[in-house]
């Protein structure tokens, strides 16, 4: 068996990172390419992407002897087949292989209450926040299993996948909650070949978005609400993520498939109706 650090050794193989410029992505992103990956950060955002390659680049400059590319940045509309065979063309030029997919696309939530929901709207959300995962995963796979290497695939679920949040975030909390459906059902289905696929259910974690809550004493009751069903008694930071996303990523998970694991603070363990107070 290998020893520890041998365990979360990504040398010589390709991680993707969806979403690579958010919050959560970029730092999974530079934490894959520090355990020795190399990584396709892909963004929506032209100037995002190639804003985090950059930075990745220059992080792990001196690493690679050879002084081969470690790091580019590629952007796409993940929510469209062409998008993605785009995407996933431009890696195989840069690296030949795919051998961990992060699925870390979050995009920003439309709020309406359910009577009341566009249809435009709702299906916007599931296609940036579940047919992107979906599209990526078997594009992923494509490649995976020819190569004959297996693989692991990482989705960012969410406790809102898991339970109801309110808020007008109907069409956040289905997608997240088909998220946990799709990692289930290719876990199973891919698992003869290798490919580990699970999932991270993050509770909120400070992003711009929330940054901007925590700063605004008019938003104090939501973010009080907020910390007051997370047990640890905070948000999470970025930074947080990086162990479990590595952990599964990493042959130290080589027994782990089909597991959607909470990183939220006990929000999920803690009944609606529990108190410290008795």
């Amino acid at each position: 068996m290998p020893g520890l650090p041998a365990l979360f050794d990504l040398s010589g193989r390709v991680a993707v990172v969806t979403g690579g410029g958010g919050a959560l992505g970029t730092v999974v992103a530079g934490a894959l390419a520090e355990a020795g990956a190399s990584v396709a950060v892909v963004d929506l955002s032209e100037a995002t992407a190639a804003k985090a390659a950059a930075s990745l680049a220059e992080a792990i400059a001196g690493q690679d002897e050879a002084g081969a590319t470690r790091a580019i940045g590629v952007s796409a509309d993940l929510s469209t087949e062409e998008g993605v065979e785009g995407a996933f063309a431009a890696i195989d030029q840069a690296f030949g292989r795919v051998d961990i997919l992060v699925n870390a696309i979050s995009a920003a939530i439309d709020r309406h209450g359910p009577e009341e929901f566009p249809l435009h709207t709702w299906d916007a959300m599931l296609a940036a926040n579940l047919t992107s995962y979906f599209l990526c995963s078997r594009a992923a796979a494509q490649r995976m299993i020819p190569a004959g290497r297996g693989g692991s695939i990482v989705n960012f679920g969410s406790i809102a996948g898991a339970n109801a949040l309110g808020r007008g975030g109907l069409a956040y909390g289905v997608a997240k909650g088909g998220v946990a459906q799709l990692t289930r059902e290719t876990a199973y289905a891919w698992a003869p070949h290798g490919i580990r696929v699970n999932a991270v259910l993050p509770c909120q974690f400070v992003n711009e978005w929330w940054r901007g809550n925590l700063a605004d004493p008019a938003r104090r009751a939501l973010v009080d609400r907020v910390v007051s069903a997370i047990p640890l008694g905070r948000m999470g930071e970025p930074g947080e993520i990086v162990g479990p996303v590595l952990f599964l990523a990493s042959d130290a998970a080589s027994m782990v498939t089909g597991v959607l694991l909470p990183v939220d603070g006990g929000n999920l363990a803690m009944n609606a109706g529990a108190s410290h107070d008795w």
